[in-house]
């Protein structure tokens, strides 16, 4: 009896085997179709982003044209400008909790159809409110998408090196996007048309549409808290006259009353919504994650991240045109090798903080940057100085990225999934809110060193010269600033 049990054991036991070997094997090609799917994930949201960071810049190159065929004159032209950023920079904390309690997939997949249907309206249009209605629906889509998309990727991507390589893709996407858009911007116009500047993102938003649903997993909190109306009302109010303020700022002066009576009004609401946090039941942006020195001070160095490089883009602008007298399509090219320094600052970035940590990355990537810039504020008249700014500007692009990726990775570490849309959208604003401050502060700048020259190309060198010095000392005091108050790894968030 026992030696008819023995087969029956051991033919048992190989079944065992074959039902163990098959399991295994069907969890490494469901792991292998995960991989796979979560490939597709950061291929789409890359896209995306890059695609909203390019819409900052596109129509810089184009707006003399746009002008003359929808009938808007040249003062009136910075508002196609200035409508996308009111509303890219007024709504994205608003977007950013809303993603957090509706879907993040959700979100994102409405502000990519309307993104699209935005830009075939914008690219078809002959009047100007038209055009400008359109401009004011991208900014939202910007809104919405980028704190959805940013928190789709961290919640994606669990905190640690993978998260890193993806953050430190999706920044130097950005960043490349920024410059690309003015590269871009020129080509179309000069080779088709200005309108091609709006239906190319049709065309990647109908792509996008056709693969995000299938590769994109919805997340949401199981319990769904009330919206803080208050809070979102005085933020947005507040963020719309920041943004204001310091774009009539860069365009009249720091003393027009439109200027600095907008951002007094920034000033006062900013003020309410902090009052508002600290009272109300549920609030839009919990005081503890403000005052975690992870989010609140990382967010700060991202935003003097982003508004020294887009700035230090500006003033290079003047310079190659004003000075050096290259075409607006040339001086955009020239950037081409900022934007490949930017690729490579998003490749080194992960592997820079995981040996030295984010903290440390983001004074390296300062410090690198502002010995970059220096040399820029020696510039000359004569165009053998365009081999010192194509050099800098590369080092400096890379730095740069670096501390952008480091203020990426310290801003939404250490928050739970569910905040990871508030962690975002914070972070997305500190970009918008420092992309927007830049310019109007080195155009003042630049304004006040060359008050009396007549707009005198030796008078223009000299005001870039001395905003480009401002600007590098401004890297240097993001440098300290991150060092005394970021929290190291030790020390937590």
């Amino acid at each position: 009896m026992t030696g008819g049990m023995g087969p029956a054991r051991e033919e048992g036991s190989l079944v065992m085997v074959d039902v163990e070997a098959a399991s295994v094997a069907d969890a490494v090609r469901v792991e292998e179709g995960g991989a796979g799917r979560q490939r597709l994930a950061l291929l789409v949201l890359l896209t995306a982003s890059f695609t909203l960071a390019v819409d900052f810049s596109i129509l810089n190159v184009a707006l003399p044209a746009i002008g003359r065929d929808v009938g808007l004159s040249l003062g009136a032209l910075q508002w196609v400008v200035t409508a996308f950023a009111l509303c890219a920079a007024g709504f994205t904390l608003l977007f950013g909790r809303v993603a957090d309690l509706f879907g993040r997939r959700r979100l994102f997949l409405v502000g990519v159809a309307a993104l699209g249907v935005s830009s075939l309206v914008g690219g078809l249009a002959d009047d100007a409110r038209v055009l400008l209605a359109a401009r004011v629906v991208q900014g939202l889509a910007t809104a919405a998408v980028t704190p959805a998309a940013l928190s789709l990727l961290t919640t994606s991507f669990p905190e640690g090196p993978a998260r890193e390589r993806a953050l430190g893709l999706n920044g130097a996407l950005m960043a490349a996007g920024f410059t690309a858009g003015a590269v871009l911007g020129g080509v179309l116009t000069d080779l088709w048309s200005w309108r091609w500047t709006f239906f190319i993102n049709v065309v990647v938003a109908a792509a996008v549409l056709a693969v995000a649903p299938v590769v994109l997993a919805e997340s949401r909190p199981r319990r769904r808290p009330r919206l803080d109306v208050p809070g979102a009302v005085a933020v947005t109010g507040g963020l719309l006259a920041l943004v204001y303020g310091l774009t009539e700022a860069g365009r009249r002066s720091w003393g027009d009353p439109r200027a600095w009576g907008s951002l007094l009004a920034a000033v006062v609401l900013l003020a309410v919504f902090w009052m508002v946090e600290r009272r109300v039941a549920e609030p839009l942006v919990p005081v503890r994650v403000l005052t975690r020195r992870g989010v609140g001070w990382g967010n700060v160095a991202g935003m003097l991240a982003f508004a020294t490089e887009t700035s230090l883009v500006f003033l290079l602008t003047l310079y190659l045109q004003d000075v050096l007298g290259y075409s607006p399509l040339a001086a955009g090219l020239s950037f081409a090798v900022l934007g490949g320094g930017t690729v490579l600052g998003g490749m080194v970035a992960p592997r820079l903080l995981a040996r030295i940590g984010g903290k440390r990355a983001i004074v390296v990537g300062f410090v690198v940057q502002a010995a970059a810039t220096l040399p820029l504020a020696f510039l000359g008249a004569d165009r053998v100085w365009l081999v010192v700014l194509l050099a800098a500007t590369f080092v400096g692009g890379v730095a740069n990225l670096v501390a952008i990726v480091g203020f990426m990775v310290t801003a939404t570490s250490g928050l739970p999934p569910e905040e990871q849309g508030l962690a975002t959208g914070l972070a997305t604003m500190s970009q918008q809110v420092g992309i927007t401050l830049g310019v109007p502060v080195m155009s003042s700048v630049v304004t006040a060193v060359a008050a009396g020259g007549a707009g005198a190309s030796g008078v223009v060198l000299q005001g870039v010269g001395v905003a480009v010095g401002v600007n590098a000392l401004a890297c240097v005091g993001a440098a300290v600033l991150a060092g005394f108050v970021l929290p190291s790894a030790r020390e937590g968030a």
